[in-house]
């Protein structure tokens, strides 16, 4: 699995260092000044990077504008974005991507891969959406928080719940057969960071990139990963801490977050410098 952590502007030079991708968030690009975040992913498409745009549903509250996606997309060229969905509704999200493909998606350079969210409130509509991103998208992803996950695992810790449930939930389509192991997929964001350990050395070789603020969120506030990471997720988002500027002494945290995550999802390290 390739992991990219989402930093504050001040590491996103430092970033490639650890992560093994790029991953933007949309709306930062007109929020931000171009030069310091959308040049930054510029520069990584230019230098073949892989680069991943998110259309920023989990920030917002709903998909970025889909015109002004387009747009962006167009410009940035990034390897792969991920289609216009709606929080946990598997009809809307579909009739979304529908009207992405065959309106504003048009528009976009088909270099550019397109990655399907499987979103739903019940077994039968996460089943009928994944497979519907899967005849059609590039790469499918699962949502970190989707409620559904609390419902099929109902552990006290609402974070435990999420983290597991996400197992339970993909274990259950493998063993179903609802999953399409030729294709690639993605994990978008993390409740609690052991969840990755359950994937290593199983039969989830098709899982081809994650994406968490995890280890840089809670290493910028202090928190340092325990052995088995966290037990309870602070409801922090990079995105509102973009303009961060990190006391040195917080470094050490955050290298020995980035390095423990690491461990859980390939069981080692990144190497030293």
């Amino acid at each position: 699995m390739k992991i990219s952590h989402e930093v504050p502007v001040s590491l996103l030079e430092e970033s490639k260092q650890f992560n093994d991708y790029d991953y933007a968030l949309v709306h930062l690009f007109e929020s931000l000044p171009e030069k310091d975040y959308y040049q930054f992913y510029r520069d990584s498409v230019k230098a073949g990077r892989h680069v991943l745009l998110d259309n920023s549903l989990f920030e917002l509250g709903e998909a970025f504008d889909s015109k002004k996606f387009a747009f962006w997309i167009s410009r940035l060229e990034p390897t792969e974005y991920v289609i216009p969905d709606v929080w946990c509704d598997a009809k809307g999200t579909m009739d979304s991507a529908s009207e992405w493909l065959n309106g504003p998606g048009l528009a976009v350079p088909k270099s550019c891969q397109t990655i399907g969210v499987v979103q739903g409130k019940t077994y039968e509509e996460i089943v009928d959406c994944y497979k519907f991103f899967a005849s059609r998208a590039d790469k499918v992803a699962f949502s970190f928080g989707n409620p559904y996950y609390q419902e099929i695992c109902p552990h006290p810790n609402k974070h435990m719940a999420l983290a597991l449930g996400r197992i339970q939930l993909m274990s259950q389509l493998l063993n179903d057969k609802i999953i399409f192991v030729n294709k690639p997929h993605h994990l978008l964001g993390c409740a609690l960071p052991i969840e990755f350990f359950f994937y290593r050395d199983f039969k989830f070789s098709w899982i081809d990139t994650i994406d968490t603020s995890s280890p840089i969120v809670h290493g910028m506030i202090g928190t340092k990963y325990e052995p088995a990471g966290l037990l309870n997720k602070q409801e922090f988002k990079m995105a509102e801490m973009m303009d961060s500027v990190i006391d040195e002494g917080l470094f050490p945290i955050l290298e020995h977050n980035i390095n423990l995550f690491r461990s859980y999802v390939k069981g080692v390290n990144r190497p030293s410098k």
